[in-house]
């Protein structure tokens, strides 16, 4: 009874996380965050070169027109990954809910997100129009890219689905020209109410759209998500998840992924700027950290466990998943360990699946704190094989490699002991299918 009644609250609990991970708003994010992330990427190389490669053998005004390379990657990513953000998510949002003019959505959101930003930008004490600041097109406006390009598209869709304003032009329009029409004054109406919005912000209040996500939405979440036991506890549930059957993207993914990663972002332009000393302490936890450090061979850090089977384990089916699952393991692809080993619904290899990971990200975040290691500030992607992800993350600090050397080490350990529970578990199973 206490058995059936266990397994129903998981399969409840594994349906409402199944429902937050595939919620139609959530998940548009999450597809803009993954369609733009070889950007961020690119980003993180032009900053790496720029700021480590470089200056090894270059100087004065030689190593000043080398970094205009990697300054001119950065301008065409991260000082526009707010608009490009907001394009995106208006595109994928239309994708999503089967909305046919999904490019409109693009015009649309990113259109929007102008509308909203102030007129005027402070330049020494003066304003001066016509221009726009860095912070609000750049990766400090993207918490404001996601939330006007959510509400413009939705607005949008909605507005586009009245029949009574659409124009028809008739037959033998080309078709073109035709949606075109269609689509104009939900269009018009859309940016309309966005500028009315601004106007009455800028008028009554002396403020903006912007500022004020920045103060109410922008500062809470980040608060949420650069706290390391925040984010313990998503990747606890996460990979709970995982060990369940359902991908630990469900949870993390909407619920950490999208603000992790904007948080690296922000240390990338940070550092390309002004170098380690740019990087504020709330910036410390971060997405970087969370693959480089506490996913080492995938979620649950199952790289330890191969490890640990190539070492010490005894029993022949496990070898033989662990030589068929290295290969992908080194480079961060886990899903042969979790469903070959197996690990889903495998009581004993849950536990540090489950615990490793929160470990290693409360380590690595408390060594940062410390000084043992430099932050994160350059995205890798998130294949790269430990050791040399570390190395590349922090800006090529070789402490970096170290502390990973040292949590694979710990994570062996931990694994070991689980490891010999569960050959018994299987050598026990295999004794009684026998006797049978």
């Amino acid at each position: 009874m206490a058995g059936g009644k266990g397994q129903a609250f998981l399969d409840k609990f594994a349906e409402i996380s199944g429902r937050i991970g595939s919620e139609v708003h959530l998940r548009s994010l999450r597809d803009a965050f993954a369609t733009i992330m070889p950007l961020y990427i690119l980003a993180g190389i032009a900053v790496l070169i720029n700021n480590v490669a470089f200056p090894l053998f270059l100087s004065g005004d030689a190593l000043a027109n080398a970094q205009y390379w990697g300054n001119s990657l950065t301008q065409g990513t991260l000082s526009i990954s707010a608009i490009l953000l907001c394009g995106v998510v208006g595109y994928c949002h239309a994708h999503n809910t089967g909305f046919k003019r999904d490019i409109a959505c693009v015009v649309v959101a990113i259109a929007a997100l102008f509308v909203t930003m102030p007129q005027a930008v402070d330049v020494n004490g003066e304003q001066v129009g016509g221009l726009f600041a860095s912070g609000n097109t750049g990766t400090g406006g993207l918490f404001g890219a996601i939330i006007i390009g959510l509400l413009a598209t939705m607005l949008f869709i909605k507005l586009a689905g009245v029949k009574k304003l659409e124009i028809n032009l008739g037959e033998g329009v080309p078709p073109m020209v035709a949606t075109s029409f269609n689509i104009m004054i939900p269009m018009l109406l859309t940016l309309s109410v966005f500028g009315l919005v601004a106007t009455v912000l800028h008028v009554g209040f002396g403020t903006d759209v912007a500022t004020l996500i920045k103060l109410f939405v922008q500062a809470p979440l980040q608060s949420l998500n650069s706290n390391i036991w925040g984010v313990v506890i998503i990747y606890t549930f996460a990979n709970l998840l995982f060990c369940l059957g359902i991908h630990q993207s469900a949870i993390s993914g909407v619920l950490a992924e999208p603000m992790l990663t904007i948080l690296i972002t922000e240390n990338m332009a940070a550092y390309a700027s002004g170098g380690f000393a740019a990087i504020q302490p709330d910036h410390y936890m971060n997405m970087q950290i969370v693959n480089t450090f506490g996913l080492i061979g995938g979620s649950g850090c199952t790289l330890c466990l191969l490890i640990a089977t190539f070492l010490f384990s005894k029993n022949k089916t496990s070898k033989t998943v662990g030589s068929l699952a290295l290969g992908p393991g080194i480079f961060n692809i886990n899903e042969p360990v979790i469903y070959g080993y197996p690990i889903v619904y495998n009581l004993p290899l849950m536990i540090p699946f489950v615990l490793v990971p929160d470990l290693f990200m409360i380590i690595t975040y408390f060594a940062t704190v410390a000084g043992l290691i430099n932050p994160c500030v350059v995205m890798v992607p998130w294949t790269t094989p430990v050791f040399l992800s570390g190395f590349l993350a922090t800006g090529g600090d070789f402490r970096a490699v170290i502390l990973q050397v040292i949590l694979v080490a710990l994570g062996v350990l931990i694994y070991l002991p689980f490891m010999k529970v569960h050959e018994r578990v299987v050598a026990q199973q295999a004794a009684e299918e026998l006797a049978e």
